[in-house]
């Protein structure tokens, strides 16, 4: 009997795909976080880790609050970093889908209000949503233009008008 709640929890794990959360303090005000996908029973093609997308500096600071408000729903907490230590979290896959979405659309982005926008839609996306538009940006002969596409329909042209 005891045998069988460890093959429950591995089953689990077989059926879902794994994320990983990498971050990494440099300094003061200079965080890195980095989402992954690691081998895992769902993913068997896999064969060693793909990072998904990354964020760090001024475009992470920008939307710091957010991310550490989606981290703390998951009971992750970065406050005990160490500088220049990684440290690995591992997320649902709902979760890293929105942050890896998330930090691929911001990263080239410079516009505050731009990217205050396109944050809000990305967090108010589904699961499927977030899936479909992650599989082109990582998938399509061109991913920039994908982002590209996705940054169009999220940023209303009207909000800068009324500033």
């Amino acid at each position: 009997m005891s045998a069988l709640p460890s093959m429950i929890h591995q089953e689990s794990d077989q059926g879902l795909p794994r994320y990983d959360l990498q971050a990494e303090h440099h300094g003061p005000d200079d965080l890195e976080l980095e989402i992954w996908q690691v081998p895992s029973g769902a993913t068997p093609y896999l064969k060693r880790p793909i990072r998904i997308a990354g964020l760090r500096g001024r475009n992470l600071a920008l939307i710091e609050h957010r991310v550490l408000r989606l981290l703390s729903k998951a009971d992750i907490r970065l406050g005990g970093l160490k500088k220049n230590i990684k440290k690995t979290y591992t997320l649902n896959e709902d979760l890293a889908l929105n942050l890896g979405l998330l930090f691929r659309t911001l990263a080239p982005m410079r516009n505050r209000e731009n990217m205050r926008m396109v944050a809000d839609g990305i967090e108010a996306m589904g699961k499927e949503e977030a899936a479909y538009w992650l599989g082109m940006a990582m998938h399509r002969k061109y991913p920039r233009r994908v982002l590209m596409a996705l940054r169009f329909l999220l940023i209303d042209p009207k909000a800068k008008l009324k500033d």
